[in-house]
C-alpha cells in the first residue's frame, strides 16, 4: 500500500457518502483518514455505523482545512499521502494513475488530479494552478472543456481538493501553514516545495469530480473573499526574499488594485480590503515571521525559474 487518503470534514454529511463510496471502488488499495472539524450535522455518527474501516481523527472545535490535513499526514503510514475534499467523488483509476506519476521521477513533490465539475462534467474545475506577478492564483482551465486538458504537465502547485503529495518531502519543505487556516495554502506549499527544487504535476487523467464550494456555499463570500485577500498578502511575505519583493512591488500593487476594484463591483470591497490589512498585520506578527521561508544562496536558481514563472503567468491565464 502506497498511499493514505486524508479527507477533511467539516458538516459535510451530505457530500461525505458519495465521497466515501467512490474511494472503495479505488483500483489501488488505500487507508483513509477523515479528519473531522467539529461537525454538528452528524457526520461522525455516519462515519462510526456505515465506514467503521475509515479512521477518524476528531477535533472539538474547527480548526480549519490546514490543521486538519497535517493532522492527517501526521497519522498516514504510507510514503505518499492523497488529500481529498469531502465534496468530491472519484474515478475508480484516480489513485492508481497519480501513483504511477509519482513513480516517474524523484523529483516530483505533488501530482494534482484532474478536477471537473460535478454537475457539469464536461467542464473543468481545475488542472493545477498558476501563480503570477500580479500575485494571482488560478485554477488552470476552470470552467473550459475537459478535453483540452488531457496531458500531463508542470505546474506552479496543485489544489490541496485533491492532489498526492510525497510525505518524505513534507518533511523536507513543513506542513500546510496552519495561519492560513483555509485558501491559498496550498499555493503556498507549492511555493515552498519550488524554492527547495522540487516539481508540481498535474495528470488530468487521474479524474476528480467536485461539487465546490461544499462548506463555504458560494464562489463569492465574505469569509472567502477576507481569508483570501489576507493569505495572498501572507504568501508573498512568506516566500519572496526582499529583493525578488522589491522587483515585483510594481506588478503586485497592480494586481491588489485590479482586485480591490473587481471585489468593490461585487460588494466585498471594504472586505478585501480589510484582508489586505489582516495579512500585512500577520507577516508582521510573531507567528507569522516564525513562518518566513529562509533565503539560501543555493536555491538562488531556483528563485530565477521561479520568477521567470511568475512573468510568464502574467499572460498564461487558461
Amino acid at each position: 500500500m502506497k498511499t493514505t487518503i486524508v479527507i477533511p470534514n467539516y458538516n459535510g454529511k451530505k457530500f461525505l457518502k458519495n465521497c466515501l463510496d467512490s474511494v472503495t471502488k479505488s483500483s489501488v488499495l488505500a487507508s483513509v483518514i477523515v479528519v473531522d472539524n467539529g461537525s454538528q450535522d452528524a457526520s461522525p455518527e455516519l462515519l462510526a455505523t456505515e465506514y467503521p474501516e475509515v479512521t477518524v481523527i476528531p477535533f472539538p472545535e474547527n480548526r480549519g482545512f490546514c490543521a486538519a490535513v497535517n493532522a492527517g499526514i501526521r497519522a498516514a503510514k504510507t510514503p505518499y499521502v492523497f488529500l481529498l475534499n469531502n465534496d468530491t467523488t472519484i474515478e475508480p483509476d484516480c489513485i492508481e494513475r497519480l501513483e504511477q506519476t509519482m513513480d516517474q521521477d524523484r523529483r516530483i513533490f505533488s501530482v494534482g488530479a484532474g478536477m471537473r465539475c460535478m454537475y457539469q462534467p464536461k467542464l473543468m474545475d481545475g488542472a493545477g494552478d498558476l501563480y503570477s506577478a500580479f500575485g494571482w492564483a488560478y485554477a488552470i482551465g476552470k470552467g473550459k472543456p475537459c478535453e483540452r486538458y488531457d496531458r500531463q504537465q508542470n505546474v506552479f502547485s496543485n489544489c490541496a481538493g485533491a492532489a498526492l503529495y510525497r510525505k518524505e518531502y513534507l518533511e523536507i519543505t513543513g506542513l500546510f501553514d496552519e495561519n492560513h487556516f483555509a485558501y491559498l495554502e496550498d499555493v503556498d506549499l507549492g511555493y515552498r516545495a519550488r524554492i527547495a527544487g522540487f516539481q508540481n504535476v498535474v495528470e488530468p487523467r487521474a479524474v476528480v469530480y467536485h461539487a465546490g464550494s461544499g462548506s463555504t456555499g458560494s464562489r463569492y463570500n465574505a469569509f472567502k473573499v477576507s481569508h483570501s485577500s489576507r493569505n495572498n498578502v501572507y504568501l508573498i511575505y512568506k516566500n519572496m526574499p526582499i529583493l525578488q519583493l522589491i522587483l515585483n512591488l510594481p506588478l503586485l500593487t497592480a494586481g491588489f488594485l485590479i482586485k480591490i476594484v473587481f471585489f468593490g463591483i461585487k460588494g466585498f470591497g471594504g472586505i478585501y480590503l480589510k484582508g489586505i490589512l489582516e495579512g500585512i498585520k500577520l507577516g508582521c506578527s510573531e507567528a507569522g515571521r516564525r513562518q518566513k521561508v529562509p533565503f539560501h544562496w543555493k536555491n538562488l536558481p531556483n528563485y530565477g525559474k521561479i520568477q521567470l514563472e511568475l512573468w510568464i503567468n502574467l499572460f498564461r491565464r487558461i
